[in-house]
């Protein structure tokens, strides 16, 4: 069984959910000679976040967008603001979604379904790049 970890800087977004599954495969050409493992992608930040969801129709990502800023932006009774406004709403979407995800790999690649896709959710206005740790394990 080999196991392979790396980090991988992806370049700062606006604010949005955004599909990054290339950027990620890109990093880890080592996958294609997995047959059967897990790839695991853990987000080091607190204030963004990592999903899978449709990654056909830009729409959804607009609709996430959309949803999550209706639940946890704009708060009066938040604390939290020495970082600006964004900050700690963009610490609850980031709890509510999570920073790291579990893909099974098959046949060299991630085992994900036909209209699934990779997503970082970038919830600060002016945000600046994110690093996720990239670790691969199989055989």
């Amino acid at each position: 069984m080999a196991i392979i970890r790396k980090k991988v800087r992806l370049r700062a977004r606006q604010r949005g959910f955004h599909l990054i599954t290339d950027e990620i495969l890109q990093a880890i050409p080592e996958l294609s000679s997995v047959s059967i493992g897990m790839l695991h992608l853990f987000l080091r930040h607190t204030s963004a976040s990592l999903s899978i969801n449709e990654n056909a129709d830009p729409s959804v990502r607009e609709d996430m967008e959309a949803f999550f800023n209706d639940i946890a932006d704009d708060k009066h009774y938040y604390i939290h603001t020495y970082e600006g406004d964004d900050d700690m709403p963009a610490h609850i979407k980031s709890v509510l979604l999570g920073n790291a995800l579990n893909i099974p790999v098959t046949d060299g690649r991630p085992d994900l379904g036909v209209w699934q896709g990779i997503y970082l959710g970038e919830h600060r206005d002016a945000a600046s790049s994110r690093e996720v740790v990239i670790t691969l394990w199989g055989e």
